[in-house]
């Protein structure tokens, strides 16, 4: 069987994450699961722990968390309700990496360096590399009563929780039901407004951060444009945001705007009541704590570079929590990681998600251009992206027909806006979980954790349960 060399070395031994010890273990996988003639395969990572796995009992499901953009052990490290289920169920444990993703790359060092090696990347092919590896388990670890099937749950919260509906929707012979936990599957074209993700993000600021940290956010895009239209003022701007390298140009100046849009969407999604490391360590209420930093550093929001030294302060609390850093995690010489370069393949070919702006909310006021889109991403990675993809291959919003989904949603998450929010059919239910964030329901307990929390958790037990006896009960 053809096979790539990696030229990368696998990080090997045990991996301890939330109560549970994981070994670390690879799983051949072909690099086109759509093709007949091709054989080429590549090593998969994955995390597994059997310690709760009771090869007698009647239910022992196998538990997977469908990985998404990131390494694996990042999500094994923030997802704690596998490790908190799987004694009750006697389950295997699974988290599996996305690829092209952490270590999981089919093509080794060569995987980001053409078209032609990253056209793999695709939400299809990753579904059917972890069919192949729940198939694999299953025979891996078979029951001694056989007339028992194996039972198997997926798990994956925002694009690894569309990842888990897809996976249940696509092979339910395969996946017996599926958690997805703020999994945005309808924040495509012509399925949700291009306005409302900005509207509920600025909605959820108001109530947590309070009207005026809003006003001065929303001034400072205009306050960044003007002072970014001369050499001295990008000066000033790079000594203030200490990006990677100094903003000489005026297209560094939408590299600025964009890193801090990324600031304030994924502060909202953090605003946890307990300390995390969602993509920085972050304080409780992150939202609340940066935007009091920065009302009480602008005393006069008229003045730009008052108020966008303000904003400098409050973003040192997301991106420089340890005040390790030298420079702020931006600019044209960033080292890219395979994180930023695949989401932004995804993208570009078939996570189209328009955001627009009309400008009344707190962000930048802003069409959404497919065709400028297209050009650029032609000529960042020559692909197009197909805006219609995503609802021709998984159905869009006719999905009647999918059972045993839960999909989870906090309100004020503006990836909700994308989200399921009501019943779809009688087993594919909607949970709404106010103050629940960005899929808080998939961390680890914590005693500050909202009631709304600790409800949907009992649920899914009692969900999962039924599931589990139902598949029993046809055989």
């Amino acid at each position: 069987m053809g096979r790539f060399v990696i030229f990368l070395a696998f990080a090997v031994g045990n991996v301890a994450a939330n109560g549970c010890t994981f070994k670390l273990k690879t799983f051949d996988v072909k690099v086109d699961h759509f093709s007949f003639t091709s054989t080429v395969t590549f090593p998969l990572r994955y995390l597994i722990n059997d310690t709760f796995w009771n090869p007698s009992s009647r239910v022992a499901p196998i538990f997977i968390y469908t990985g998404n953009e990131g390494d694996v052990h990042w999500f094994a490290e923030n997802t704690g309700l596998l490790c908190e289920f799987a004694p009750y169920f006697e389950a295997i444990i699974v988290f599996a990496e996305h690829r092209y993703y952490g270590w999981s790359m089919p093509f080794g060092n060569l995987s980001y360096s053409e078209p032609k090696y990253l056209r793999y990347l695709t939400s299809s092919q990753a579904l059917a590399d972890y069919v192949d590896l729940i198939e694999e388990l299953k025979i891996a670890y078979p029951k001694q009563q056989k007339q028992h099937p194996t039972p198997v749950i997926a798990f994956g919260g925002s694009y690894g929780g569309m990842l888990s509906a897809w996976i249940r929707m696509k092979y339910p012979g395969v996946v017996t039901g599926a958690l997805a936990a703020s999994a945005p599957i309808w924040m495509f074209t012509n399925m949700t407004s291009c306005d409302a993700f900005n509207r509920v993000a600025t909605s959820s600021y108001r109530i947590t951060g309070g009207n005026e940290c809003v006003d001065i956010i929303r001034k400072s895009w205009a306050a960044i444009n003007r002072i970014g239209a001369s050499d001295e003022g990008r000066e000033w701007l790079t000594k203030t945001f200490k990006p990677c390298n100094p903003m000489n140009e005026l297209s560094d100046i939408k590299l600025l705007k964009d890193w801090l849009v990324n600031m304030w969407v994924n502060l909202i999604m953090a605003d946890y009541p307990y300390p995390a490391n969602f993509s920085s360590p972050l304080p409780p209420y992150p939202v609340k704590v940066i935007c009091k930093k920065i009302v009480d550093s602008v005393n006069d929001s008229s003045d730009d570079k008052q108020l966008l030294a303000g904003i400098s302060e409050g973003a040192t609390i997301f991106f420089n929590g340890t005040g390790n850093l030298k420079f702020m995690e931006f600019g044209t010489q960033c080292p890219p990681d395979s994180e930023v370069l695949g989401w932004g393949y995804q993208l570009c070919t078939e996570m189209v998600m328009p955001i627009c702006d009309t400008g009344d909310t707190m962000f930048e006021k802003g069409d959404w251009d497919i065709e400028s889109i297209s050009d650029n991403c032609y000529k960042k990675y020559k692909v197009r992206p197909e805006v219609n993809y995503i609802r021709n291959m998984y159905g869009g919003k006719a999905i009647s027909a999918s059972s045993n989904i839960i999909f989870s949603n906090d309100p004020m998450d503006p990836w909700s806006t994308g989200g399921v929010l009501h019943n779809v059919s009688e087993s594919s239910i909607a949970v709404l979980i106010p103050g629940g964030a960005h899929h808080m329901d998939l961390r680890p307990s914590d005693p500050l954790e909202p009631p709304s929390v600790k409800q949907a958790r009992k649920l899914y037990r009692s969900v999962f349960k039924q599931w589990v006896n139902s598949l029993n009960d046809k055989f």
